[in-house]
C-alpha cells in the first residue's frame, strides 16, 4: 500500500539519526538497509511515496548523514536518469526540483562534475516550461554552489537564454534571482554582461517582469559595491546585510547597528 511506504519513508531520517549516534553498535546498518530504500522510493510509481522519499533524502543530506560515495554512486545516477530528455514528464519535473534543492548541500566538485551538465541541458528544455521555470527560480543557488569560474563559463550563457524566454514567468524568475547570480560573477562580467541584461528586463514588455526587475534593482546595484569599504555582504540565507564599522561597534549609541539587515524581498527592496 502506498500509504504504508509513505509512512515508512517518514521514519527513515529519525532512524538514520539514531544509527549515526550509535555508530559503534551499528556501523553499516544505514548503508546496507536504509539508503537502498530511499534510493528505490525516488522512482516509486506513487507520487506521494516519491515526494516522501525526496523529503527524506533532503533531510539526510542536510544532516550530513549520506556518505559522499552514496551520493555520487547511488543518488546522482538516479536523478540523472529521471531528468533525461526521454524521461516521463512528471519524473523529470521532480528530478530537476530535487537537483536544485540538493546542490547547496553537496561538495562543489560533485555538483560541477555530476549535476551541472544536466542542469544546463534542462535550462534549454523546449518540451516543458515547468522544467525551465524551476531552473530559473533556482539559478542563483546553482551559481553559488559551483562558484565564479563555472558560473561565467557555463551558466551565464544559459541565464541569457532564460532572460529572453518566450514565457514571461521565466523572465520574472530570472529578475528575482538576479542579485544572487550577479554576486557570483566578477566585476567585469557584472558590468559588461549583466548590466545590459538587467536593463532588458527592466524594459520588458510584461509589467510583472518589469516590477520584479525594479524590486531587484537595489540588491543588484549593491553587488557593485566593494564589501571592504561599503560593508555590504550576502548572508548564506540570501539576505543582503550591512557589516557595521568598528566605529559603530565601539560607539555608545543605542542604535542596534550590528543588526541592520536589508532583505531582498518584494516588500523591502
Amino acid at each position: 500500500e502506498p500509504t504504508v511506504r509513505t509512512e515508512l519513508m517518514e521514519q527513515i531520517p529519525p532512524i538514520a539519526i539514531f544509527l549515526q549516534e550509535s555508530r559503534p553498535k551499528f556501523p553499516t546498518a544505514f548503508f546496507e538497509y536504509l539508503m537502498p530504500i530511499v534510493v528505490r522510493y525516488l522512482t516509486d510509481v506513487n507520487n506521494q511515496v516519491r515526494k516522501a522519499g525526496q523529503e527524506a533524502l533532503l533531510i539526510l543530506l542536510e544532516q550530513d548523514l549520506v556518505a559522499q560515495s552514496d551520493i555520487e554512486n547511488k543518488v546522482c545516477p538516479i536523478l540523472l536518469d529521471l531528468s533525461a530528455p526521454d524521461s516521463d514528464d512528471e519524473y523529470k519535473v521532480e528530478a530537476v526540483n530535487i537537483i536544485c534543492k540538493m546542490a547547496s548541500m553537496l561538495s562543489r566538485t560533485t555538483v560541477e562534475h555530476m549535476l551541472l551538465p544536466r542542469f544546463c541541458e534542462l535550462c534549454s528544455d523546449g518540451k516543458l516550461f515547468q522544467v525551465r521555470k524551476i531552473c530559473a527560480a533556482n539559478f542563483g543557488d546553482i551559481c553559488n554552489a559551483v562558484g565564479q569560474e563555472a558560473t561565467e563559463r557555463l551558466l551565464i550563457p544559459k541565464f541569457f537564454e532564460l532572460c529572453s524566454d518566450s514565457v514571461w514567468g521565466m523572465r520574472k524568475a530570472c529578475a528575482e534571482c538576479f542579485m544572487a547570480v550577479s554576486y557570483t560573477t566578477s566585476p567585469e562580467v557584472r558590468r559588461s554582461k549583466l548590466s545590459p541584461l538587467f536593463i532588458s528586463l527592466i524594459s520588458d514588455t510584461c509589467r510583472w517582469v518589469r516590477q520584479a526587475a525594479f524590486q531587484s534593482l537595489g540588491p543588484f546595484i549593491s553587488t557593485f559595491a566593494n564589501p571592504s569599504s561599503a560593508g555590504l555582504y550576502i548572508r548564506e540565507d540570501g539576505t543582503l546585510s550591512i557589516r557595521p564599522s568598528t566605529q559603530d561597534v565601539n560607539s555608545n549609541s543605542c542604535q542596534p547597528s550590528n543588526n541592520i539587515t536589508l532583505i531582498a524581498s518584494s516588500t523591502n527592496a
